[in-house]
């Protein structure tokens, strides 16, 4: 008889484990199947390894410019094999642990590819076998993968994916990015600073296309500094690989060479074709098609994270893991507002925006006030050397609220979160207080502004 379990997730990434936790912590008995390492591909080839480089090449960035602090280093050079080991030993660690926490919480971890056959049934196809198990509800936390441009597929050595731009045993010397979203602009952070010459190519018209016009251009114009060539409003036409390089062509005809073509132009997700077909899954194009409550079409199967295609991010895993994960074990919950969940790019200077931009209340229609204020005029920043970007907030004329927060700074991604508390409340940001010297009150002085309440801001004209 196959083991019962009153809840099944597929998929251990972030949504994944952290549904099979909720649901363990509320009383139910719970299964993971995996079919590739636990942790899925934000701990093993993504957010995390990314976040590992990055930060030895913000440190490599430091090191160089230390003696503007008054710090004489003699070298600074990128030692690849020890930024590349550091990395592979914060993702085992963390995987190790990630196994250890799911399996505390008495959740069975099978490993294998997982096909749910008919509402509660579900097979697995492990070590060259087949068993099955059954569950009162199922949670489908399948992720996401690259997605390949036809005329550009992946070759795994000169035309990769950003899963091999984190493991090359060699940096480049030269790498063409397709692609200016976020995963494409962090990498492009990371090997520019390691020495690459690196060029990204943008069809739309500006870098981070999903932000304000003028965070594309801040961006821009610091990635000109690091020495990372921006060409937007460009397409790729062809690619030629066979003398060992990719030799790429605009559609304006300029050419580029570059050891290594990275193509970035966004994920899509992965749903098993057989479990579709057997639950008669709606989908949304290739997505899962869910309610607000991460409810499928079918009584009993939720969906979640990348494989819904929402957020793209593990932090919108971890919210929609929270509903499907309570409604999937008697409760209620619904996912209220997407743009509520913060949206996080860690280049170099960082990007952090919640809420609306001020290009979506445009579309809107919204009156609203812009308030703004600049790094470069707190005292920390500058004793920091951190001086680049600026906070915008924005208020709702006819509510009084603030209903967006978008930032470009050092750490600001560790900021947005108490922007996200701003959104919507009432309390005068005058009678909160922020420790000076502190970069924090770049965020105070820019939602003050949105008021006309600034004291380090010049009057509004």
């Amino acid at each position: 008889m196959a083991d019962k379990f009153d809840c099944v997730v597929i998929g251990s990434g972030p949504g994944g484990y952290a549904a099979a936790i909720r649901c363990a912590q509320r009383g139910a008995s719970v299964a993971v199947v995996e079919i590739g390492f636990i942790g899925g591909t934000c701990l093993n080839c993504g957010c995390i390894p990314l976040k590992a480089l990055l930060a030895s090449a913000h440190t490599l960035l430091l090191t160089k410019h230390a003696v503007l602090m008054g710090v004489d280093v003699a070298t600074a050079t990128a030692n690849w094999p020890k930024m590349q080991a550091r990395k592979d030993t914060i993702v085992t660690a963390f995987r190790k642990g990630l196994t250890g926490l799911i399996q505390s919480h008495n959740i069975k971890i099978v490993q294998g590819r997982a096909v749910v056959t008919a509402p509660g049934k579900i097979k697995i196809e492990t070590n060259n076998s087949l068993m099955e198990i059954q569950a009162d509800t199922i949670i489908l936390a399948t992720g996401s993968e690259p997605i390949q441009i036809p005329a550009i597929p992946f070759d795994g050595q000169t035309v990769i994916s950003s899963k091999e731009a984190l493991t090359l045993e060699q940096i480049p010397e030269s790498m063409v990015i397709v692609g200016g979203g976020v995963i494409g602009c962090e990498m492009a952070c990371v090997y520019a600073a390691a020495g690459t010459k690196v060029t990204i190519v943008e069809a739309l018209s500006q870098l981070i296309p999903m932000e304000d016009e003028w965070v594309g251009r801040l961006i821009e114009r610091e990635f000109k500094k690091l020495g990372i060539d921006a060409l937007t409003s460009q397409k790729v036409t062809s690619v030629n690989t066979t003398a060992g390089l990719a030799k790429v062509t605009l559609e304006s005809g300029q050419t580029i060479e570059a050891e290594k073509l990275l193509v970035s132009v966004g994920r899509k997700p992965v749903v098993d074709k057989e479990t579709i077909e057997a639950l008669n899954l709606k989908m949304s194009d290739s997505a899962i098609a869910v309610n607000e409550k991460m409810a499928t079409n079918v009584p009993g199967v939720y969906a979640i994270g990348d494989a819904v295609g929402t957020t793209f991010l593990a932090h919108g895993a971890f919210a929609e893991a929270e509903a499907a994960a309570v409604n999937a074990t008697g409760g209620e919950e619904k996912i209220a507002d997407y743009s509520l969940i913060p949206r996080a790019v860690y280049t170099f200077p960082e990007i952090a925006s919640v809420g609306k931009t001020e290009q979506t209340c445009k579309d809107d229609g919204l009156d609203i006030s812009v308030g703004k204020s600049f790094f470069k005029a707190n005292g920390r920043s500058v004793a920091e050397n951190e001086t680049v970007g600026q906070i915008r907030v924005l208020k709702d004329n006819s509510t009084n609220k603030i209903i967006g927060v978008t930032m470009v700074g050092a750490m600001v991604t560790e900021l947005i979160a108490a922007a996200r508390l701003l959104i919507g409340s009432t309390e005068k940001i005058t009678e909160i207080s922020f420790p000076h010297p502190t970069v924090s009150e770049v965020l105070k002085e820019a939602a003050e502004d949105a008021f006309a309440l600034s004291l380090h801001n010049p009057p509004k004209v």
